[in-house]
């Protein structure tokens, strides 16, 4: 397994339950785990993650602050997948909540739009996640100057 540049380690208030949401719910691979310090390193479709229990201890040189729900506040994790339609089938399954309902989102780069379509759910400890699908291209025939 090659390690990703970047890869969020994310602080969980109960790690058994984290592990249950990204792996059975989720369908996320355990790369490995270490079950004696509540770690695991996770993968899907090219992603990675790392869940982590131990950071909640103020001895931890991770430890940041108090950690309450909703954790993650102010910044989401974007999934590139290959089928959002299986993912909402599982999180169904599951009777998962979805925090936003799948929808079409378009951003302009340079003279293009990229298309996605995507949603959003909160994981057990409140991170909001993003699962994105690659819908195509659209080139901009003119760009609108904003006025000054």
């Amino acid at each position: 397994m090659k390690f990703n540049k970047l890869i969020p380690e994310l602080s969980v208030s109960d790690f058994k339950k984290s592990l249950n949401f990204y792996t059975n719910i989720l369908g996320f691979k355990i790369e490995y785990q270490r079950g004696e310090s509540n770690f695991a390193y996770l993968s899907f479709q090219g992603s990675q993650i790392m869940i982590d229990q131990g950071n909640n201890d103020k001895k931890s040189p991770w430890f940041t602050g108090i950690l309450k729900y909703p954790r993650g506040k102010g910044v989401h994790f974007q999934f590139e997948v290959k089928d959002t339609l299986a993912i909402l089938n599982r999180l169904k399954k599951y009777k998962y909540p979805i925090k936003e309902n799948p929808k079409e989102y378009w951003f302009r780069k340079g003279n293009y739009l990229i298309g996605v379509k995507g949603f959003l759910i909160m994981d057990p400890d409140g991170y909001l996640l993003m699962f994105n699908e690659d819908i195509g291209t659209k080139k901009i025939s003119k760009i609108k100057p904003k006025n000054l």
